[in-house]
């Protein structure tokens, strides 16, 4: 068995563990503190929204020795808006420009044609509408509020509410850090980031179920015990899912890094960088809050249970008495074995008779005046 393998199998026993509810209060600080950041950041930046939600045009262009940069700078002169270039694998340029109007993309695409000496008719353009935009945007939050209506339901039904309400939280808090990340990083907010981001969603809830389903079966019948608490069951059941957790979340991260560094880095494609670090910002926060956020809250809100509470009074009770006895039960040794040494000292040996005593009560049975009996007197029958 592998070193990891060892440890998971360790952890799933509860032989080894890290107290990761005792600890939750800095776990709270620290997402508290990524989520302000996040917010910030999108107040202060805002999300760049792309043509599809904004409005635009888009140009595409036929094989070209012209560059990137000096297609954007055509682009921007003829527009008087920014543009956005990206060089295609057959190297044509693929030219996107935000809220152009329909006269002003005819200006745009004349020029480009006039830069690149080809026909205007040979430069491909795509008007869209901001109207397009608003109705991709509403499918998308109608579509959010449905799944976070259905998580909702079906964790009250197959587990109960607290966890419900810890995975809800936990969503909102991935979703947070994910768009913030998108306002601080500046990249462009497509079709393709609003796939992602409802990707994660899943990928969030699949790690806070599975937590949930171990502590669901380790907290069954858990009245009926005063050893441990419901946040020390909480804690182990999460020590036991942790090795899986990890395993999942590093084998999805890494397509998805490479889709963001290696496709969208060094190839330069933009589309991957929509999904891909939506992708991965919310695969890496999903793992941290199902581990960090999501089991503490739930035994934060189980604790305050009438019968959780008075459990915890009970497991604290007999540990108190367990360390009474423990404390009671050594000094008692510590004076038996005092007596002893002044006995030792008062009553030094003085005779046999304590030997033969002790011998007759270990040794072997002696018989001597057995074997003497009817020594002298005459044997033989009477006559």
């Amino acid at each position: 068995m592998s070193k990891l393998g060892s440890i998971g199998a360790r952890l799933y026993r509860g032989e080894v563990g890290y107290d990761f509810v005792a600890k939750r209060k800095i776990w709270y600080g620290i997402s508290i503190l990524i989520t302000i950041t996040a917010i910030v950041g999108l107040a202060v930046r805002g999300l760049n929204m792309g043509i599809d939600f904004s409005g635009g045009a888009v140009f595409t262009t036929p094989t070209t020795s012209v560059s990137a940069e000096q297609a954007e700078e055509t682009a921007k002169e003829a527009s008087g808006h920014t543009a956005i270039v990206q060089k295609l694998g057959n190297k044509s340029l693929r030219i996107q420009v935000s809220e152009l109007s329909t006269s002003d993309s005819r200006q745009t695409q004349e020029a480009l044609a006039k830069k690149l000496d080809v026909p205007t008719d040979k430069i491909n353009t795509d008007i869209i509408g901001p109207s397009w935009g608003d109705q991709i945007a509403n499918k998308a939050w109608m579509g959010l509020g449905i799944f976070m209506v259905l998580v909702v339901i079906y964790l009250a039904i197959a587990f109960e509410w607290r966890m419900a309400i810890a995975a809800l939280i936990a969503l909102v808090h991935d979703l947070s850090i994910t768009v913030g990340v998108y306002a601080l990083v500046g990249f462009e907010v497509t079709p393709g980031t609003v796939i992602g981001l409802l990707t994660i969603l899943g990928y969030s809830l699949y790690d806070t179920v599975v937590v949930f389903d171990g502590l669901k079966e380790s907290a069954r019948g858990i009245t009926k015990q005063s050893r441990h608490t419901y946040s020390e069951i909480a804690n182990r059941s999460l020590n036991g899912t942790l090795v899986r957790s990890i395993n999942t979340t590093v084998v999805a991260l890494l397509p998805v890094a490479a889709l963001l560094f290696i496709g969208g880095g060094f190839l330069g494609a933009g589309m991957l960088n929509d999904i891909s670090l939506a992708l991965f910002v919310g695969l890496a926060a999903g793992a941290y809050s199902s581990i960090f956020i999501a089991t503490p809250l739930v035994a934060d809100l189980k604790e305050r249970d009438p019968q959780m509470k008075a459990l915890a009074k009970r497991v604290r009770a007999k540990r108190a008495s367990a360390a009474a006895k423990a404390e009671s039960g050594a000094g008692t040794d510590e004076r038996d074995a005092d007596d002893a040494a002044d006995d030792a000292e008062d009553d030094p040996d003085d005779g046999e008779g304590d030997d033969t005593a002790a011998a007759g009560v270990v040794g072997p049975r002696r018989q001597p005046a057995a074997r003497n009996r009817g020594r002298g007197r005459p044997s033989g029958k009477r006559r």
